[in-house]
């Protein structure tokens, strides 16, 4: 028979779904639990024929079992409403006499750590609902986080204390648990000894049962052999037949009872704590001794089906449990590598940092819907999450730190440009005011942004000053936009004049057009958008009267001219020649003048109006040249059929004429 706490049929997984803690209590410094894991001893063998049952595919090595403690009974939890209440039961346990139990150590820090964030996420809630912005939020230390920090330290060392004291007692129960097994060996000599060392055998069970844990590694060889010797001890007794017997018959109920218990737990839906109650079924199996030869197997292969079906239950819950914790910290590493690719991308614009925000705040709260990660590496996929959030987060308020720097720097030289605008708004200096204005507001657009609401009130103070001074300007030049409306019509009706005296002709023309040559130029101006189309009219009919005016005159100063050649012939001789030598040398000038004009012309630019104007007027200059070299060279013609010249003189006189055509 053994201690109830000694030995159990299989090795439970150390993994309990209660020691979790949430990602963001993953925060708090964690308390390690390798070494304060409840110790399991390995199972042990019921006496002659009854195998060890060895632990099935996936579960917890004998080495993770060895790290386990006494699975206690399980006490309704208490409910804490406060941190401070945690912090309480924390120094409780810290300071007290009580040894520490991991499930209320696991469950204090859940519990303390939830409360944490609910009391962080609601001051952050109070933060912004009070118009503050996020950007300047930050998380200020907690002090009863410090403390409770300060005291799980303490917690720990105590269960680490404790962790070495229990294996020291466990080399010490070694030792006295191999001190009986020899002194049970040396009983078992011969049949008359073992009778009369009976008192002795039994106190030394006694003894057996009252001793503790031992060493987990050791306790399978242990138990087999004590039970070997003790087996032995049995055979050699003689002892009566039927005392036996019912000492048999005893133990095979107890041990039925035990079976018929384990096979019920087959039903109970908490798997956690079936899987407990069988290790102490397996203990009290233990305890109770023997039943005959022949029954022997067959009970306990009775307990060993009812132990394997729980067994399987309980790995197949951990495996499961271990696959979700996989897949969970897949999910979770998927989240950290899409927050580190946001963090790479380039923010150009506010507009940029705002998106790469909601994107953040979307993956965080995808975070929260994701569960525990194994535990392992749940601490440590949570800090890549939390740096890179952070990361994030530090680096966008970098950036509108600067950003409103620069706002700052934009909004000062938007209100020294206000400044300027208000001191012109009473300009009555309309062209060059308007060109100062004008210019401010270009260099208004040249100035980068500042933030909307004081963007708009700037705005509207600098365009109430310009507004101010166009709306008087417009108001002044409301009576000179009439006037020149007046000057439109009036050179219109010039211009009408002017068609009709071109149909009319005759004597007189000349002098009529002049008239009203000077009296259209005696207008003043027209309205701007209608100057060009109005000019172009204008040149248009002019240049048709010019060119017709042109031809009528240049025959009567020819006719003119050729009637007082006999005038000059009679001043004498050398007369004529004199007056063609001087005809030669205006027409020569005259050539000059029209070459000048047509290489300036080269030189002027059609893209602007002022261009197309001064190239048509130079046009008619020289239209005008080319026709009155005309007539000089018909009278150097009359001149030489006066004199009659020779004919290489007239050749000569003929290829000008036709060089000049």
């Amino acid at each position: 028979m053994m201690d109830s706490q000694e030995n159990v049929l299989v090795n439970p997984s150390p993994v309990e779904e209660e020691a979790k803690v949430t990602n963001q209590e993953a925060l708090a410094p964690e308390v390690s639990t390798a070494d304060e894991a409840p110790q399991e001893a390995a199972p042990e063998k019921e006496p002659a024929t009854e195998p060890v049952v060895e632990p099935a595919a996936g579960e917890p090595a004998k080495e993770e079992a060895a790290a386990e403690e006494p699975a206690a009974e399980e006490q309704p939890r208490r409910v804490y409403q406060t941190k401070q209440e945690v912090l309480e039961r924390v120094k409780e346990i810290a300071h007290g006499e009580e040894p520490p139990q991991k499930d209320e150590v696991e469950q204090l820090k859940t519990v303390f750590y939830k409360l944490h964030i609910a009391e962080r996420e609601a001051n952050m809630k109070a933060f912004l609902d009070g118009g503050g912005d996020p950007e300047q939020y930050q998380v200020l230390p907690d002090e009863d986080e410090e403390v409770f920090k300060a005291e799980m330290g303490i917690i720990k060392e105590r269960r680490q204390q404790q962790f070495r004291q229990q294996e020291a007692e466990k080399e010490a129960n070694l030792k006295r648990k191999l001190e009986i097994i020899e002194k049970i060996k040396a009983m078992v000599t011969t049949p008359e000894e073992a009778s009369k060392t009976y008192q002795e055998f039994k106190a030394l069970q006694t003894e057996w049962r009252e001793i503790k844990a031992v060493p987990a590694e050791r306790a399978n060889d242990l138990w087999r052999n004590y039970q070997h010797y003790v087996e032995q001890f049995y055979d050699l007794l003689k002892l009566n037949s039927e005392a036996r017997e019912l000492d048999f018959k005893k133990n095979l109920e107890a041990k039925t009872r035990l079976c018929e218990e384990a096979e019920k737990l087959a039903e109970e839906t908490d798997i956690i704590g079936a899987f407990h109650k069988l290790q102490q079924l397996h203990a009290e199996y233990r305890e109770i001794g023997p039943v005959s030869n022949e029954l022997r197997e067959e009970v306990w292969q009775r307990f060993k089906a009812a132990s394997t079906v729980i067994n399987k239950r309980h790995q197949q819950h951990f495996e499961s449990l271990r696959e979700r914790e996989e897949q969970n910290l897949a999910k979770k590493t998927e989240i950290c590598e899409k927050v580190e690719a946001i963090i790479a991308e380039e923010n150009k614009s506010s507009a940029d940092w705002d998106r790469h925000t909601q994107e953040i705040i979307a993956l965080q709260a995808e975070w929260k819907t994701v569960g525990f990660a194994p535990q392992k590496m749940n601490v440590k996929i949570f800090e890549r999450f939390r740096t890179a959030c952070d990361q994030f987060f530090t680096s966008k308020g970098e950036h509108f730190k600067a950003l409103k720097d620069t706002y700052k720097e934009n909004a000062d030289k938007k209100r020294a440009l206000i400044e300027k605008a208000k001191a012109l708004q009473d300009s009555t200096e309309w062209r060059s005011t308007s060109d100062k204005l004008i210019a401010l507001q270009k260099e208004w657009k040249t100035i980068g942004m500042v933030p909307k609401r004081l963007g708009d009130q700037l705005w509207e103070e600098f365009l109430g000053a310009c507004n101010k001074f166009f709306e008087a300007r417009n108001a002044a030049g409301a009576g000179q936009r009439g006037e020149e409306h007046s000057n439109l019509e009036k050179k219109r009706d010039v211009i009408e004049r002017l068609k009709a005296a071109a149909e009319e002709a005759g004597e007189g023309l000349q002098e009529k057009v002049q008239k009203l040559v000077e009296e259209y130029n005696a207008i003043g101006h027209v309205p701007f958008k209608e100057k060009d189309k109005l000019y172009e009219e204008y040149h248009a009919v002019l240049d048709k009267l010019y060119k017709e005016l042109n031809i009528s005159v240049a025959k009567r100063r020819l006719t003119k001219f050729k009637d007082s050649l006999k005038q000059v012939a009679e001043r004498g001789e050398g007369a004529l020649d004199n007056e063609r030598a001087r005809l030669m040398r205006q027409y020569e000038q005259m050539k000059q003048d029209i070459q000048t004009y047509e290489n300036n012309l080269g030189f002027l630019s059609v893209s602007s109006k002022k261009g197309n104007s001064l190239i048509d007027e130079m046009n008619r200059k020289v239209a005008k040249l080319k026709d009155d070299l005309k007539l000089v060279m018909e009278k150097i013609k009359a001149i030489d059929a006066e004199n009659k010249p020779q004919p290489a003189q007239a050749e000569k006189a003929e290829k000008a004429e036709k060089a000049e055509e």
